[in-house]
């Protein structure tokens, strides 16, 4: 069993005190400094007069990059079913052949 930590994570000028596994926490620590990133950009390029409208956007931009993403490995997963189709055609063709 993992070992506990209590850490504070601080996500547009808020602190989230959380406790969590040992090894989750570099994954979190990360995706906040993603997420303060993000903010700073939306602020320092678009009019933004509200934090819960920067927090929306980048809430919608990460999900629409874990959702491309899944759909970029669909559409690998499934060209590599149909070359894996077309190798196995090939084999049995020259199996049958040799017969």
């Amino acid at each position: 069993m993992e070992e506990k930590l209590k850490i504070k994570i601080s996500i547009a000028d808020r602190v989230y005190p959380l406790t969590v596994e040992s090894n989750l926490e570099e994954g979190l620590r990360s995706a906040s400094k993603k997420i303060e990133n993000m903010i700073k950009l939306y602020e320092e390029n678009y009019a933004v007069r509200d934090k819960q409208d920067v927090l929306a956007m980048c809430a919608l931009q990460f999900a629409s990059a874990q959702e491309n993403q899944k759909i970029h490995s669909t559409e690998e997963y499934e060209d590599a079913i149909l070359r894996l189709k077309k190798i196995n055609e090939k084999i049995d063709f020259v199996l049958n052949k040799n017969i």
